[in-house]
């Protein structure tokens, strides 16, 4: 796990996560948010919607970005201020995610990073683009 501060990081710094979408994680996500649209976990419903098929929740898509700052860049003791998210095609079953952030802009005096956030299935189509303000965490000048 990185917990990298301001100053460690530079505009072009990327990192990514990948996740291939289940089922049963569009179950226990609706569990949790109590978002039981029926476009995602019912079949039958879903079959007569415009997409033909169950979709993944785009917020549980979306949640990779989260994953990447939290862990990777800038890693713990960041804290997300800020998201934007614009879901540019329908996540189905057994898609394969990859979440990919860049880091676009460095606010020294706020200490705030504005990240590009782009997640691509299996197939290259972007599904999500989005921007996200990251307050990484301060590290003391000894």
């Amino acid at each position: 796990m990185n917990s990298l501060s301001i100053n460690e990081l530079k505009i072009g710094d990327s990192s990514e996560t990948t996740k291939k979408f289940s089922e049963s994680d569009v179950l226990m996500f609706a569990k949790v948010s109590e978002d039981f649209n029926p476009a995602h976990v019912d079949k039958e419903y879903a079959e007569k919607t415009m997409f033909k098929h169950q979709i993944v929740h785009g917020m549980l898509v979306g949640s990779l970005f989260s994953s990447i700052f939290g862990v990777k860049l800038p890693g713990l003791g960041s804290i997300y201020t800020k998201q934007s998210l614009k879901f540019t095609k329908p996540v189905y079953f057994g898609d394969e995610i990859t979440a990919k952030v860049t880091v676009k802009e460095l606010i020294l005096e706020r200490n705030r990073v504005i990240f590009d956030c782009v997640a691509t299935n299996q197939n290259g189509d972007t599904v999500i683009i989005g921007e996200a303000e990251i307050m990484p965490p301060r590290k003391e000048n000894i």
